[in-house]
This record gives structure tokens, sequence and C-alpha cells, in this order.
């Protein structure tokens, strides 16, 4: 018998579990944090074994094959020795993927990767029997233990990429690269680039790469790499004979001699970064044959993903909108970018590594004022305090919003965008998304 060894007792380390041990594996989860009540139920319930608060060496380096969970990095000794021992050390969407025979749509990027995956799935389920998991929802391999879907549309960060050998989506998308994350990645931006380009790794002529053409490190990488997949561009600056792109003010799709056009003001959500969603989502769909009128429909009836640009309230004429998912640089400059009124802008938390410079043009002419809100602001305040008349720290999320009230004024915008990661202060960038509306809502 095969010994599995989980390292991580959440969602995808516990869907994992149960998946390993129907298909026969002797199953062991350890996590060094406490596990989640749910979680332990479920272990006992399926009598496999656990242990949390600690790593037992002995229980672990004898596995033969790991998943650890994405957020142990590699450099984690124990990890280390793993290598060492050349125990195989695979993600979740590694050790799943091997007992399904679904057709997979895989989608990674610094940015939109969420809004990307749930917008495919709304577009593919009225007519294909399809799952949405990675990064969102119920873990794939529970899913595939249970053997539900045909079709899967998975969420895919660099991190889980990291963690594949033979992983093959039928279809991947790469909506953007913009650095992220390279804390992770010896602050080697072409690490994480090569990371991301992973989904591609296995994949032969009959399968398909969907990117954005506008993307200056996706250009690159394509010119400079032999990828074997067959390439759909979608661009909006660029005229595109076979993929995606702008039409006058229509989105104009041509794929294997097949045509679609949708006016963009029809598009259920706004701004420029989801019209090059809906390009890539409508680009899944038609490859996967769904009906053009359903494309149409389903890409003008999507709801948004909560903490994504999602407007809260308005109150006294001022809007306010939580956008706590951008952690990084790129998917803070769409939120400023977007934003047609003044604005007073809450940001911070844990620095990845950011160059905040790059949005200062975009703050002298959108940002009214910068509330800060992490236990470190230096390096924000460094960059902006001659950009806007108004630079304040906050040490809570109702300090933040009650400050934000006091500065907006009729007609603004109050934006929670952080670009950074919410550890220092929240449990997650969900737990500072749903602190923020509380706050809003206690006004």
């Amino acid at each position: 018998m095969k010994r599995l060894v989980i390292l991580g007792g959440g969602e995808s380390g516990v869907g994992t579990a149960l998946l390993g041990k129907q298909k026969g594996y002797d199953v062991f989860v350890s996590d060094k944090g406490e596990i989640k009540e749910k979680y332990k139920k479920v272990l006992l319930e399926n009598e496999i074994e656990w242990e949390e608060k600690q790593h037992t060496e002995s229980k672990i380096l004898n596995a033969d094959v790991v998943m650890k969970s994405p957020g142990i990095p590699d450099r984690v000794p124990l990890v280390q020795k793993l290598r060492e021992k050349k125990v195989s050390l695979i993600s979740e969407i590694e050790f799943a993927a091997q007992f399904t025979d679904a057709t997979i749509v895989g989608i990674t990027g610094s940015n939109g990767k969420t809004t990307t995956t749930l917008l495919t799935h709304h577009l593919l389920k009225n007519e294909i029997n399809v799952g949405v998991a990675g990064n969102i929802g119920e873990s794939f391999a529970e899913q595939v233990a249970e053997g539900k879907y045909d079709n899967y549309v998975l969420e895919l960060s660099s991190f889980q990429l990291d963690g594949i050998e033979n992983f093959k989506p039928h279809i991947a998308v790469i909506t953007n690269i913009s650095e992220d994350h390279l804390d992770r990645y010896e602050y080697r931006y072409e690490n994480y680039i090569a990371s991301k380009f992973r989904i591609t790794k296995n994949q032969t002529a009959d399968d398909y790469l969907i990117y954005d053409a506008d993307d200056v490190e996706i250009e690159k990488y394509l010119n400079s790499h032999e990828v074997k997949a067959t390439l759909i561009p979608f661009s909006l600056t660029k005229k595109i004979k076979q993929g995606v792109c702008l039409d006058n003010d229509n989105i104009k799709l041509t794929i294997n001699e097949e045509i679609i056009t949708m006016p963009v003001k029809d598009l259920a959500l706004e701004g420029k970064h989801n019209i090059k969603n809906a390009m890539a989502s409508a680009a899944v769909a038609n490859l996967l044959r769904i009906r053009k009128a359903t494309i149409r429909e389903s890409l003008s009836n999507f709801q948004g993903v909560e903490h994504r640009l999602e407007h809260v309230l308005k109150i006294q004429n001022v809007q306010y909108i939580n956008d706590s998912k951008a952690t990084n640089i790129n998917a803070v400059f769409y939120a400023l970018d977007s934003m047609q009124s003044p604005t007073v802008w809450i940001v911070g938390g844990v620095d990845k590594g950011n160059d905040y410079t790059e949005l200062l043009s975009l703050v002298n002419e959108k940002v009214k004022a910068i509330i800060c809100l992490g236990k470190d602001n230096e390096k924000i305040k460094h960059v902006f305090q001659n950009t806007v008349e108004t630079l304040v720290e906050t040490e809570s999320m109702s300090e933040a919003v009650k400050m934000a009230y006091k500065l907006a004024e009729k007609g603004d915008n109050v934006l929670l965008s952080p670009a950074c990661a919410s550890f220092d202060l929240f449990e997650n960038y969900e737990d500072r998304g749903r602190q923020f509306k509380a706050a809003i809502r206690n006004l």
C-alpha cells in the first residue's frame, strides 16, 4: 500500500485525503497549525489518521508521495528533507487530475483569475456538466472522488503549478503576468513567470493556450520558448485573425472559421480588465461548443465576484467599493484606473515587494486622500506623501472606514484596494473585505 502524506489540513488537504483513501492509499494528514473543526470531523468520520500543531517527521519522511498545501514554501526544512530523500512532492491538482477523464480548463495569471474562472463556469454551466475548483470553492480532489463532473474549470495559482508533473489542461488560460509573490521566487521575476507557464508544459498541439497578447511578459516568453499548444490570443489593441479582439465597440471572436460579436456595452462587468476577462471566457466557451446565444446572454447577466471591485453601499452619495482581493500593484492599477470620481484610497498590509511608484500618475489623477491600514506603512508613506494632501495611518478596519467617512465628500468613492497581503491584521483577504463591509454598515 502506497503512503500518501498530506501537509496542511485545509480544504485541499482534506479533499486529497478523501480521494487518497478512496484510491487505496495509506493516508496521513499533518498540519503545523490547528485544523478547523469541520475538517477534523470529516477526517474522523472517514477514519483518516491526522495530527495538528506539529509535524512528526517519522510519520512524514516515510511517504511515497506528499501533497503539500500551496501555502507552504519550499524553503521550509521539512520540505528540504523530503526533497533530499527524493520523495515525490506534488499539489492537490496533480494528485487529483490522474483520477479523472474530465475535460479540464486551467486558468492562471497575476490578476483576474477568480473573475475569469467564475465567468467561464457561468458561460458553460447551462449547456455542459461542469464543476469549478482550484483556488476557489470545494476542493478539486473531493469533487473528483465524488465523480460528478465531466468538465472542470480550475483557478490555478503559481504555487499550485509549482507542484505539477503530468497535469495537462485541455484548455489553459493566462490572463496576464505582473510582479507578485516574488518573496516565494527568490525575488526573481523570471522564476515567477516560468512558474505561470508550467500550465502549458504538458500540452500538445491538440490543446489550447488562451492568452493576453497585450501583455509584454507573455509575448516575450512565447517568442523565446517553444509552446506546443494551439495559441488563441486576445487583445484590446491589436487586430487578431484567430482569437479575440475589439472591433469598434464590439468584442469580436474568430476561432476555426466561426465568428461571434458582442457589444462591449452589453457586458455585465465594467472596466477594461473585465473586457479581457470576458474575451478569455468567451474563447473557452466557444472551444467547448457552447452556443453563441448562450455566450452572449451569459456575458450580459453575470454577477461579479465578492471582494473584487464590489460596490457595497452608497452613503450620503459616497460610493464604498470593496476590492480586498487586490493584493498586488497590478490589481490596484486596474481598480484606480476604473475610478470615475475623486477617491479616498485605503491601502496597506503585508508588502510583497511592491513597487508603488508605478501607481504615482494614477494616484495623482484619481486619489484625494490615502488611508494606510497596516502595521508597517513606511514604504507607502515614502512614495505618496508628496502626491496627496492627506495621508493618515490607522490600525483597524473600523478606524479606517470612520476616517474615510470623514474625508469623503458627496460624489466621491471610498476604495479599499490594499495592494498587499492581509496577514498582519486579518485572517485573509476575505476576512479583510467582510470587516470592511461590516464597518460600512455600522456607519
